[in-house]
């Protein structure tokens, strides 16, 4: 999925050039002088007094790991993981196939909510567009052009959009697309996404139009940082996602937008890194702020929700654009951790670790996809302070 592999190849030093990690910024004519009319997801923050659902499925896997730790007597790793096993993750839906993983989430979280008492929002990640990951390929999807545009709203939204309906008793927090709209914000001169463009554009705003519900809260992906937090960037983004929230109709509302989906950036630097130098963006925490004004101007709601879910350690990368098993890297901030951004929803875990990003980044990884389980417990040894162990 990491779409910013092509386009993140320049050297630090290049930052000082006008679009910077991100190639030409396709030019617009601008805000028109009648802005669209756009609706803003109103009400209370949909995280506040409510569990994110811990994913069995992805807990399981790490059974893996826990036996790993035990084996070598590492009783406070193995401890970390039973922590983290309960920890509330994204349930990704990527293909038409994969649908059942909603049936799936909902069972379960009806469970844990009538075991527990406690009301459950469930994180979904909506990733299945047409000619995906334009710009790289490494997770390219199962639809192709204008054909898989109506399989996409007929085989993969419209039953999405039925099960969560259904599940009225739930509430859900859905990413929509990640990477794509980044996509037409810096990489419009690479022939694949000028060709994607349009069925980006439509079939984004289908799934928001699609996904009109009261429990249902809409998070549009905005990539991250090191992508679209330079300041050329920024407006461009805003005008394309309220080019696409537009699309959707005059009733669409979304909630707001996620940033750093499967990707590696801190929410907030303890070291501030050489790549970042000429970027007011260089953590998570930087971005928001910096992208809120502009979403301001083109009357988009300005929430977030940041990934945490993996994130490189201090002197990791060399390169922004470094996204492939990234290492020396850790599990981040846990879902729900208050910060310091009004701005934020939620620190969430989008991307929980454990699947390899590709063949790349490190010796022996495997396929995108494939449990990496060597690369899992780097990840615990690092996690972030705020994962305190559980004794087994």
């Amino acid at each position: 999925m990491r779409a910013a592999a092509l386009l993140l190849a320049t050297t630090a030093a290049a930052a000082v050039s006008a679009t910077p990690y991100g190639g030409p910024v396709s030019r617009r004519s601008g805000t028109s002088s009648e802005a669209p009319v756009i609706k803003r997801q109103s009400g209370p923050n949909p995280f506040e007094g409510r569990k994110l659902f811990a994913n069995p499925e992805w807990s399981r896997k790490l059974d893996v790991t826990h036996r790993a730790f035990v084996a070598r007597g590492d009783t406070e790793n193995a401890n970390k993981v039973r922590a983290i096993q309960q920890i509330g993750t994204f349930v990704w839906v990527s293909n038409i196939a994969s649908l059942r993983n909603i049936d799936n989430a909902i069972a379960a979280a009806r469970v844990k909510k009538w075991t527990t008492g406690k009301d459950q929002i469930v994180g979904l990640v909506l990733y299945n567009l047409p000619n995906r990951d334009c710009s790289a390929g490494e997770s390219a999807g199962e639809l192709i052009g204008r054909e898989g545009l109506e399989r996409y709203k007929t085989e993969y939204i419209a039953p999405y959009a039925r099960k969560v309906r259904a599940a009225r008793d739930l509430s859900f927090a859905i990413v929509l697309e990640p990477d794509s709209l980044a996509n037409l914000v810096t990489n419009l001169g690479v022939e694949a996404c000028a060709e994607a463009a349009p069925l980006y554009e439509e079939g984004i705003a289908h799934a928001i139009s699609s996904l009109q519900f009261d429990n249902v809260h809409l998070y549009l992906d905005a990539a991250h940082g090191g992508w679209l937090g330079w300041d050329d960037n920024l407006a461009p983004s805003a005008e394309i996602f309220a080019k696409v929230v537009a699309k959707a109709g005059n009733n669409a509302k979304i909630r707001g937008f996620s940033t750093n989906v499967s990707n590696y950036n801190p929410y907030s630097a303890t070291v501030r890194e050489n790549f970042t130098e000429w970027s007011n963006s260089w953590d998570e925490d930087h971005y928001a702020q910096s992208l809120a004004p502009h979403l301001e101007e083109a009357g988009l709601p300005t929430r977030f929700i940041i990934d945490q879910g993996r994130v490189a350690l201090p002197g990791a990368r060399e390169e922004w654009g470094e996204w492939c098993n990234v290492a020396p890297a850790g599990f981040g901030i846990k879902p729900g951790t208050p910060v310091n951004n009004t701005l934020v929803d939620s620190i969430v875990w989008v991307k929980p670790g454990g699947e390899s990003d590709g063949e790349c980044g490190l010796e022996g990884a495997p396929r995108a996809g494939q449990w990496f389980d060597e690369y899992v417990q780097q990840l615990v040894e690092n996690a972030h302070e705020s994962i305190v162990p559980i004794k087994s």
